[in-house]
C-alpha cells in the first residue's frame, strides 16, 4: 500500500528527475519489466500500439523524446493515490496537460504506467 507521504514524495522525485533530464534517476522508479503505454510512442512511430515493456526499450524512447523537446520541463499541480496507484497531474511538454497513471508493486517500483494527454 502506498502512503500519502510515499506519493507525494514519488510524484516530487520524479518530476525533479525528468526536470534534471536524469533518466538514470527516473528509471530508478521502475521495475526492469515494466510496461509504459502513451500515445507519444505511436505518434514518434516507436510502436504502433503505444506500448513498450521493459527499461532498455522505454529508456530508448525517452532519449529521443528528450532528443526532440530539449527544453522539457513538468509543472506539478496534484498527486492521487490509491492503494497500490499514483496519478500525477502535471504541465507537460508544449503546455500540455497530463495525467500518469502509476501501478506499484509490492517492493514500491512502478510495474505499469500509462500516459493521459489532453
Amino acid at each position: 500500500m502506498i502512503s500519502r507521504e510515499q506519493a507525494l514524495h514519488f510524484a516530487d522525485e520524479w518530476v525533479a528527475a525528468w526536470n534534471a533530464h536524469d533518466l538514470d534517476a527516473v528509471l530508478a522508479h521502475y521495475t526492469e519489466d515494466f510496461e509504459m503505454s502513451s500515445p507519444f510512442i505511436q505518434q514518434m512511430g516507436i510502436s504502433p500500439d503505444g506500448r513498450l515493456k521493459g527499461k532498455a526499450n522505454v529508456r530508448n524512447y525517452w532519449e529521443k523524446a528528450m532528443v526532440n523537446y530539449p527544453d522539457l520541463h513538468f509543472d506539478l499541480h496534484e498527486v492521487l493515490s490509491c492503494m497500490n496507484t499514483v496519478i500525477i497531474y502535471y504541465t507537460s511538454v508544449k503546455g500540455k496537460k497530463a495525467a500518469e497513471f502509476f501501478v506499484f508493486n509490492e517492493e514500491g517500483k512502478v510495474f505499469q504506467a500509462m500516459g493521459h494527454y489532453n
